[in-house]
């Protein structure tokens, strides 16, 4: 197992475990916290609070580090514009997210817990990626 293998597997184990405790991989859940106008559930704000919380205290660290501790170069955006491109993506994202009530994390989460509906949304998923990188090799 290579040098930032094994910190992936578990960082993504932990992160996933996350989810599930946070009850992210629930659909119902997310739709919930999207219903505020209706029977409005805040859990996902918490979870989302304590996710920018841990963010916050690591993007202050970020900077003074040379590099990070299981690889050579830190992976950090570079652009900060507002493309249509990116706002059109996010939308859809959103929508989506709205739609099945899962994003990727959770989604993949959800296969340990029910696979045959989280199924469905990673197949959906990686369909999408594909169209995206289709779409782009026939631009490029």
């Amino acid at each position: 197992m290579s040098r930032i293998t094994f910190p992936s597997l578990i960082a993504g184990t932990l992160f996933g475990a996350g989810l599930a405790l946070g009850g992210m991989t629930n659909p119902a859940r997310v739709r919930g916290f999207l219903d505020i106008f209706g029977a409005w559930d805040p859990t996902l704000a918490f979870v989302m609070g304590g996710a920018v919380i841990v963010m916050a205290i690591a993007w202050r660290f970020v900077p003074r580090m040379a590099a990070p501790l299981f690889g050579e170069h830190f992976h950090l955006p570079t652009r900060s514009d507002l493309t249509p491109r990116l706002i059109g993506g996010a939308a859809l994202f959103g929508i989506g997210w709205g739609v099945a009530g899962l994003c990727p994390g959770p989604g993949i989460a959800a296969l340990v817990i029910e696979p045959a509906s989280a199924a469905i949304f990673i197949m959906a998923m990686l369909a999408g990626m594909g169209l995206v990188r289709l779409f782009e090799g026939a631009g490029a």
